[in-house]
């Protein structure tokens, strides 16, 4: 059972080092992803959506010109009785044709101001949209900084549970060899097995986790081959300590793009209040074509007919009374106050947001400094306990005690490097800052 455990450790330890490993940067893995998630992609084709929508044209201001033709044609038979002297008039088969041809010019001149603030709400749309990109990217870039990060953190369980399979290896090793010669009973021998093919256990489950981030880790980037193997450049979780609450939350109030979709939501509700009010206004619209009309008659005193000419006209119109107008008008204001306060009520929550997560940030830089000083004393007392085990004075399940002390503040250490991390993503995110991570 040592045996195959060994060499199925060994196959594990081979194949990460004859693969062809990628090394990445936590910049370049979020560059590789900027650039190809599929998500992202989308989002941007939207926002080119809105930026194309954004035109003159598209407001209003640009007037129409239509090109029309058509063609008739009758086939008609007919009796008509004189009035003077009974007699009857006999048709057949007279066939009419009449063709037409024009050009026609549709220009609203003003609208009551509709136009313009048409204009404003898509210009307003299309930032909205540029916002919205923007939203997608930073959530794309927290999202990839915490994938990375926790590849990281499962490579370092993965390195302390290896640690852990050499130090139970090298403890069977001296307990197979004084059990042969009869210093340990069989049962320090078992039990010594015991720990050693656990470890090893919780080695290869830890090994199926750190393939399961990573794979996550390249779907992110939409890399084709999700399975290549990758390695980060950073070798430990390093935690920034020197994050500053005053400034995260003038950041927040100034650079949050969620706030400033908000503000934008607002501006458009301002503009649907002034379209309302565009309608107590006059219209002005202008018109004007040019037409050509050719007939053909196939029994009549006229046998063809060309007719041309242009024309053109203003009008000018005044809706004196609607009844939904005030309507309309009320629940435009009033909409204009939701709007303003579901922003109050964001820029709250995100106030209450940045509090709970700079405490959580606090309290983790509390417990890492705890944790790194419990990892120091576990190691001094795990190698004072390996001393006394050499020399037959500490028992087996004592020596494994403090090897378990040891692989635990390392643990605890780890998650709370990670959890610290998480904290500081989020509040960078929250703040606006997260595009820093580029750098």
């Amino acid at each position: 059972m040592k045996r195959l455990i060994l060499s199925t450790l060994i196959t594990i330890t081979a194949f990460a080092a004859n693969a062809q490993e990628q090394t990445y940067t936590l910049s370049k893995c979020i560059e590789i992803g900027l650039e190809n998630n599929y998500s992202l992609r989308i989002t941007r084709n939207e926002e080119l959506i809105s930026k194309n929508n954004a035109t003159l044209a598209n407001a209003g201001y640009l007037p129409t010109l239509d090109l029309s033709a058509g063609y008739d044609a009758q086939l008609n038979s007919n009796n008509s009785e004189l009035s003077g002297n009974g007699g009857i008039q006999k048709t057949r088969n007279a066939f009419d044709q009449a063709m037409n041809a024009g050009v026609n010019l549709n220009w609203t001149i003003f609208d009551g101001f509709n136009i313009s603030t048409n204009y404003k709400q898509l210009k307003e749309l299309e930032r909205m949209g540029e916002t919205s990109t923007r939203i997608a990217i930073e959530d794309f870039i927290a999202e990839i900084a915490s994938e990375y990060y926790n590849f990281l953190q499962q490579r370092l369980r993965l390195d302390n549970y290896y640690n852990a399979v050499l130090l139970s290896k090298e403890r069977l090793r001296i307990v197979e060899e004084r059990y042969n010669i009869g210093n340990f009973s069989r049962l320090d021998y078992q039990q010594a097995k015991v720990d050693f093919n656990a470890d090893s256990a919780q080695y290869m489950k830890q090994q199926e986790i750190v393939i399961t981030s990573r794979i996550a880790l390249n779907e992110m980037m939409a890399i084709d081959q999700v399975y290549t193997p990758i390695e980060t450049v950073e070798k430990t979780i390093a935690v920034n300590d020197t994050l500053d609450f005053i400034d995260l939350w003038n950041c927040t109030l100034s650079n949050n793009a969620t706030l400033l979709l908000a503000g934008q939501n607002n501006t458009l509700a301002e503009l649907d209040y002034k379209k309302v009010l565009s309608r107590n206004y006059p219209y002005v619209k202008f018109k004007a074509g040019y037409d050509y009309g050719f007939n053909h008659y196939g029994n009549n005193s006229v046998v063809r007919r060309h007719a041309w000419g242009g024309n053109a006209g203003i009008s000018v119109g005044f809706t004196l009374w609607n009844g939904n107008r005030r309507r309309e008008m009320r629940n435009a204001k009033i909409e204009m106050e939701n709007v303003k306060l579901m922003r109050d009520k964001l820029e709250l929550s995100l106030k209450a947001d940045l509090g709970n997560l700079w405490q959580a940030y606090q309290n983790n830089l509390q417990l890492l400094n705890l944790e790194k000083t419990n990892v120091i004393t576990a190691r001094e007392n795990h190698e004072i306990a390996k001393d006394r085990y050499m020399l037959g004075d500490l028992s087996g399940i004592e020596m494994r005690e403090a090897q378990q002390s040891l692989l635990e503040a390392e643990e605890r250490l780890i998650s709370v490097e990670y959890d610290t991390k998480l904290c500081e993503i989020s509040l960078m995110q929250i703040s606006g800052k997260i595009s820093e991570l580029l750098k």
